[in-house]
């Protein structure tokens, strides 16, 4: 069996695509038919199993390899509130960066390769003595990190965020750059090449913007309106929303140029949207509706008419005491993360990472 160095998947912050990246170097290794392994060696968000904290990543890529997690090994260390509070109070009841290691070792003995993937900006963990350098260092694993694409501030948090593992002697053998605007990526790939070339740090690969990734479900819609959900709760994990229309006033053209319409309309305004894209479809002979989902604000009575089209269509059909600007608001504001629900955003970002990114260059023998 082969054996390759460890990877350590950091980021220079939240929402820079780690786990979208890491994601897809595992996929890419698997279909290399590398045995590789992978672990979240200290999160965050997580989820009780049975009495066991696991971060809620480990669940994603536990469906991805067909593993049986273990949460020794596969999400060691897990940091809710109270623990850290803990920690501060008596540092010396806790084994956070034996676990680590620990973990490591178990690892190494079952995989070729084993991927961590990082939490959050280089900072974090660092309350508990185990921010990203720390931990990338038990793990003697070298860092690829993942930078959002631009220019000057990509450089310039580089400098900042790399300075946390050098201290602790961990290399960096790589950067992605991720997420650059598709009219912007021959500028910012002649530029980061100048610069990165200059410091010997290889760009493992520079990965467009997709759209497709930032497209949240109508499950994460209600939550974020702190919605009820009238009909069709089955299809909250299934619909997308990709754009947003008003009930007061549908836009025909973008209802016809999006996929995946949101209307959020009031109790006032509903119907007349309604009436408008039945009457539409039906001109247009149009059999699958391009709405997803519809909310609904304010007090009344749901017709007869909307309970109809949205049970016709399979759409979820939701109602919040938020107002129509409150909706777009919070809706603005989610961040949209990979998850078990959204398999094509697991598909595309194997895809990314695929096209874009030089394997070649990670995979290092010991």
């Amino acid at each position: 069996m082969i054996k390759y160095k460890n990877i350590y998947v950091a980021a220079t912050n939240q929402h820079v695509g780690k786990t979208t990246s890491t994601l897809g170097l595992v996929s890419c290794m698997l279909q290399r038919e590398i045995n590789v392994g992978y672990c979240k060696p200290v999160g965050q968000k997580f989820l009780d199993l049975k009495n066991l904290y696991v971060d809620k990543d480990t669940l994603l890529f536990a469906d991805l390899i067909k593993f049986d997690i273990n949460p020794d090994y596969h999400s060691p260390v897990v940091l809710p509130g109270k623990l850290v509070r803990d920690y501060i109070d008596k540092p010396q009841d806790h084994d956070f960066y034996q676990r680590v290691a620990n973990a490591r070792k178990v690892l190494n003995q079952h995989h070729e390769l084993t991927i961590f993937e990082g939490t959050g900006h280089p900072g974090v963990g660092s309350v508990v003595g185990l921010s990203n350098a720390e931990v990338a260092h038990a793990l003697q694993a070298s860092a690829v990190m993942i930078l959002e694409g631009g220019i000057g501030s990509t450089i310039d948090k580089f400098h900042m965020c790399s300075a946390v593992f050098n201290q602790r002697g961990v290399p960096i053998i790589g950067v992605i750059i991720n997420k650059i605007r598709p009219d912007k990526i021959e500028k910012v790939k002649y530029f980061l090449n100048r610069y990165f070339d200059s410091i010997n740090i290889p760009i493992l690969g520079f990965v467009p913007y997709d759209e497709n990734l930032a497209y949240p479900l109508m499950s994460t819609v209600a939550n974020s309106i702190k919605g009820n959900v009238v009909e069709n709760a089955d299809c909250l994990d299934t619909n997308r929303v990709e754009n947003i229309l008003s009930g007061s006033s549908v836009d025909l053209k973008e209802l016809n140029e999006y996929q995946n319409n949101l209307i959020v309309a009031s109790t006032r305004t509903i119907d007349r949207a309604v009436s408008r894209i039945n009457n539409y479809s039906i001109s247009n002979d149009v059999k699958e509706s391009s709405v997803s989902g519809v909310i609904i604000t304010g007090e009344g009575d749901i017709s007869m008419e909307v309970l109809d089209f949205v049970n016709k269509h399979r759409m979820p059909l939701i109602r919040t005491n938020f107002d129509t600007f409150g909706v777009v608001i919070n809706i603005s504001k989610i961040e949209v993360k990979i998850n078990r629900h959204t398999p094509w955003k697991i598909q595309r970002a194997i895809e990314l990472i695929n096209s874009n990114v030089d394997l070649n260059q990670i995979l290092r023998p010991i």
